[in-house]
């Protein structure tokens, strides 16, 4: 049997601060053309004639000869770091934009959703944009109509239905998207980050939807960070990196190969740098960088799963702010939270200064069984995150004592916590890091109410 995605040494360049000028669409081509048909035709010339194996210093390659079969019914992950070239081949399988080399085969009908508001017309309301993406599927208005209640009940937005979309929030519009595009029937489902917008609960009807999907036999490709997610749709997973396919197979051992890239580099003080892993948030303060070890004990990097733990951070903030909550949390390989302290659980708050601001976290215990775990730090005022890093380097926990005898946490995973402030020197910086500004590499832990009170 043949399969329903064939892809072909496809690759994708892009010719380097000239992204407004290589159109990606017919019509965005259209304009630049009839615009300056002069400039268009010389850059254009210049995408469709360089060597395809040569380097050139002004083209950079997102996806490079990548080769891929997809069987009909398979749930398909696809992971790697941040411009590794996921959403690109997404973005080619679904023809939004075209390669620079190679070719894809699709043997069926696709829907995809790959950012907020796609496919959607901005303009019209929910319910006629369900009936458009329908229509735009090859669907007919009776099988519209026979999914539609289906559609607006797991989207959860009945009350906005004849309200346009660009009134939406990014949850809303997720939310419809997303129910659009599971339940119109298609051969081939495509999704990507774009789930992270939605809270943990429509997250995990997401999931079961698309468990639901490949059951029936019709095709997922999964993007995502979460790698619990990867684990429990899909069997097969592949792993991007630099643009390059460097794994296709089974999950868990892509999963694996995946977390061991995360190579952490240390100075000699132990810091690890946070400066180019993959993130979300609106880079307004973000983490530059961490040390993790045993209290008193800085010399010293696995952990003891019942004595106390000191993580000291490295922040850096645009702007004089204060923050709501600032967390550091532990994962199972997974992604599973099993260890979770927050200045949120304390009633506190954080006031940030511009430029670097210096804070220590202290865990009084980890209560983890020993072995290996991700380490993922968060940065929000209520619903606006600032930054938020999943996975932002492994720690061994380890059991002076009895070796093996640890215990996991339970509930929530919030452990006893401080946070206090930590004086900034060029000794606990890393080498890769600025030196930090002496009158800006502090920041004020606000007392919670009871106390000002």
């Amino acid at each position: 049997m043949s399969a329903i995605i064939t892809v072909e040494n496809i690759s994708k360049a892009y010719l380097i601060g000239m992204k407004a000028e290589v159109p990606d669409t017919l019509m965005s081509a259209a304009t630049k053309w009839i615009k300056s048909p002069l400039r268009n035709f010389r850059n254009l010339r210049r995408m469709n004639t360089f060597d395809h194996d040569g380097e050139t210093e002004d083209i950079i390659w997102a996806v490079k000869d990548v080769s891929f079969e997809v069987q009909q019914g398979e749930a398909v992950g696809i992971i790697g770091r941040n411009g590794a070239g996921k959403s690109t081949i997404l973005k080619i399988l679904s023809r939004i934009t075209e390669p620079t080399g190679g070719r894809a085969v699709i043997r069926g009908r696709i829907s995809s959703l790959l950012e907020v508001g796609t496919g959607f017309h901005p303009d019209l309301t929910g319910r006629e944009n369900i009936y458009m993406n329908g229509t735009i599927l090859g669907m007919t208005k009776r099988e519209i109509d026979r999914k539609f209640d289906e559609i607006v009940d797991f989207s959860g937005v009945e009350k906005f239905l004849d309200t346009p979309i660009k009134r939406y929030s990014s949850g809303m519009q997720v939310r419809l998207a997303f129910s659009v595009a599971a339940h119109l029937e298609p051969e081939i489902l495509i999704i990507d980050e774009v789930l992270a917008v939605g809270d943990a609960e429509f997250q995990k009807k997401c999931l079961g939807k698309m468990e639901d999907v490949a059951s029936h036999g019709r095709t997922v490709l999964f993007v995502s960070h979460q790698l619990g997610a990867i684990q429990r749709l899909c069997t097969r997973s592949i792993v991007m990196r630099e643009g390059h396919r460097s794994f296709d197979g089974i999950t868990t051992e892509a999963i694996d190969l995946y977390l061991s890239s995360h190579s952490q580099t240390k100075d000699i003080n132990g810091w690890t740098s946070l400066i180019s892993v993959p993130r979300r948030g609106s880079g307004e303060a973000k983490f530059v960088g961490y040390q993790c070890t045993p209290v008193g004990c800085p010399d010293v990097h696995h952990l003891y799963s019942d004595e106390p733990v000191e993580i000291n951070l490295l922040l850096r903030s645009e702007a004089t702010r204060e923050v709501a909550s600032l967390g550091v949390t532990f994962y199972d390989r997974v992604g599973t939270k099993l260890v979770n302290a927050d200045t949120v659980s304390l009633g506190k708050s954080l006031r940030l200064r511009q430029g670097e601001n210096a804070i220590s976290v202290r865990i009084e215990k980890l209560h983890l069984n020993p072995g290996n775990y991700n380490i993922g730090f968060w940065l929000a005022n209520g619903l606006h995150t600032f930054d938020h890093i999943e996975i932002g380097g492994t720690v061994e926990v380890i059991d002076r004592e009895t070796r093996g005898l640890g215990r996991r946490p339970v509930g929530d995973g919030t452990v006893t916590c401080s946070f206090s402030v930590i004086e900034l020197t060029n000794q606990m910086q890393d080498p890769g890091l600025p030196t930090a500004d002496k009158e800006s590499s502090h920041a004020c832990v606000l007392p919670s109410r009871q106390e000002a009170q």
